[in-house]
Formats: structure tokens, sequence, C-alpha cells
């Protein structure tokens, strides 16, 4: 009977150990899962950081691009008026001479400078435009840039701290899994002894 009780209590113990071991194992899986979870979420926002860069940076070249186009536009527009001006002007003188009239006196004059003076006003509103497009080109781009490097801080941020809620969830588990093992092994302890006293 005693050879029985001991081998019960050598097997009892046994089990509890292989118990604690098991539940340190499991215990010691889940603290990975999480520190993997971890160094993934800040590994993950770092690589959308870089791409969300990269695409925020093409886009913003795509609108200096823009602005730039529209803005020569604008001047091409300037330019247009004044040649127009220039070739309004001539005709007028042309025609002045051809009919006799002094060019620089009279209603060929006042014509000429009306001409002048609205398209200077006209020229001035396209260079001003032309000096928009491309401010307003610059600072939709820089905003651009200046959000998404606010967003990617903001997303970094998040995911550390994700990261150290998982550090933290990835301690406990270790400290659950030491608690477990260690009640394993008492209870294994208490069933050995009440086997070896035959109980």
């Amino acid at each position: 009977m005693a050879f029985e009780n001991n081998a019960l209590a050598a097997a009892s113990f046994l089990n509890a150990y292989a118990t604690g071991q098991a539940q340190k194992a499991a215990a010691i899986n889940q603290e990975t899962g999480f520190l993997l979870q971890a160094a993934d979420s800040v590994a993950l926002a770092d690589v959308r950081a870089q791409f969300s860069e990269q695409y925020a940076n093409i886009q913003a070249g795509r609108m200096l691009k823009r602005a730039e186009i529209e803005a020569r536009n604008y001047e091409i527009a300037g330019n247009t008026l004044l040649s127009n001006m220039r070739k309004t002007n001539a005709a007028i003188r042309a025609r002045a001479a051809a009919s006799g009239v002094v060019v620089g006196e009279g209603s060929f004059q006042a014509v000429q400078q009306q001409n002048v003076q609205q398209t200077m006003f006209d020229v001035g509103i396209a260079d001003l435009n032309a000096l928009t497009a491309r401010v307003l080109g610059f600072e939709d781009a820089t905003a651009m840039i200046q959000s998404t490097e606010l967003q990617n801080t903001l997303d970094r941020f998040a995911a550390k701290r994700q990261a150290g809620q998982y550090s933290q969830a990835a301690s406990a588990a270790r400290r659950q899994g030491g608690l477990l093992e260690t009640a394993a092994l008492v209870q294994g302890g208490i069933d050995a002894y009440k086997a070896y006293k035959g109980k």
C-alpha cells in the first residue's frame, strides 16, 4: 500500500508539474503574441506614414505644376492682350494717316489712349491672377504636406500607445502564467501529500 501511495503521490506531483509547465508555456506564447502585435502596430504605422508622405509629395507636386500652368496661361493671356493692343493702335494710326489726320490729336488719340488704358487694366488683372495662382498653388501644396505630417504624427503616436497596451498585456500574461504555474505546483504538492498519506 505504501508503494502505491508513493507512486500515486509522485504521479500527482508530476501531473501538477506538467500542468504548471503547460500554463507557463501558454503564458509565454500569449506574451509573445502581444509583443509581436506591439511591434507590428508601430512598424505598420511607420510604413503607412512613409506611403502617405510619398503620396502627399506627389500630389503637392501636381498642385504646384497645375498652379504654374494656370499662372502661365494668365501670362499668355496678358501678352496676347498687349499684342492685340499694339495691332489695334497700329491700325488706328494707319487709318488716321491714310485719312490725313494728325495721329497725336483728336478722336484717334482718345481712342488709342482708351485702348491702352483698358488693356493695361486687363494685363494688370492677368498678372494678379497669375500671381494668385502661384500663391494659392503653393499654399495648397504646403497645407497638404503639413496635414499629412500631422496625421502621420498622430497615427504614430496612436500606434505607440497601442504598442504600450500590448506590452502591458504581455507582462500581465507572463505574470498570470507564473501564478497559474505556482498554483498548479502547490495544488500538486497538496495532492501528492494526500496521496502519500493515503487519504
